[in-house]
């Protein structure tokens, strides 16, 4: 589903990813992790086409994505969550929703309703200013406007930081809803090692811009973690 080869990435005159491996299966729920710095949000925007390969190789549904463009990159049916949200916090609750149906993807021009029994706050607010939201009210906004483009592949960027912990439950409620019942594939830049052990079934650990273990989240030992995760 997502496959990446050699890929090697420079940013501002420095290389953030180096000679860096990943497969990514159909279905699954993937955790990518690592200590701060190591390269996960640089490999997401690269897989979403923000940032652009040096060299490499990068398939995303049996399609080359090396060169394709940003915008292209939802007509794949993937759905980016990025970290921080980045709403329009100007714009309403449905404003915001609706923005996604823009995408050529996207046939309805009406938001689905199954958004709304993911996340009911969303219902509540609709005519509510994003910027007036709480974090953790805006992160499910933030979901849900990647989840209108009707993806099979969500890809989110640390989706419980600064997040109450009866929302990161939600949120951890919602995405193992999708990917079991939805066959949705799920990949999660995560810092939070219980949420990591309680969403993913496999996970990559990052070290300087490249994944040096990766395997089923069982085989996630204390030792890894002491060695790639530990402050």
């Amino acid at each position: 589903m997502i496959e990446l080869k050699n890929v090697n990435q420079k940013y501002g005159g420095t290389q953030i990813l180096w000679d860096l491996d990943l497969n990514i299966k159909k279905g699954s729920r993937t955790c990518i992790m690592g200590r701060n710095g190591v390269g996960k949000t640089t490999l997401l925007k690269t897989i979403m086409g923000m940032l652009p390969i040096s060299s490499g190789s990068l398939i995303i549904n049996d399609k080359d994505c090396v060169k394709a463009s940003v915008e292209a990159r939802p007509e794949l049916g993937i759905g980016y969550v990025p970290q921080g949200r980045h709403i329009f916090p100007q714009l309403t609750v449905e404003e915001n929703l609706k923005i996604s149906l823009n995408c050529k993807r996207q046939t309805s021009k009406t938001i689905p309703e199954h958004i709304y029994e993911l996340f009911p706050v969303l219902k509540e607010m609709l005519h509510r200013r994003g910027g007036d939201l709480s974090g953790g009210q805006q992160q499910q906004l933030a979901i849900g406007r990647a989840l209108v483009l009707n993806p099979n592949i969500l890809i989110l960027d640390e989706p419980n930081e600064g997040i109450q912990p009866n929302i990161v439950q939600l949120i951890r409620d919602v995405l193992l809803k999708l990917n079991k019942e939805h066959g949705m594939t799920i990949v999660l830049v995560e810092q939070k090692l219980p949420f990591a052990r309680a969403v993913g079934q496999e996970f990559h650990l990052m070290e300087k811009g490249s994944v040096i273990a990766s395997g089923p989240m069982a085989e996630l030992t204390d030792e890894l973690v002491g060695m790639y995760l530990a402050v």
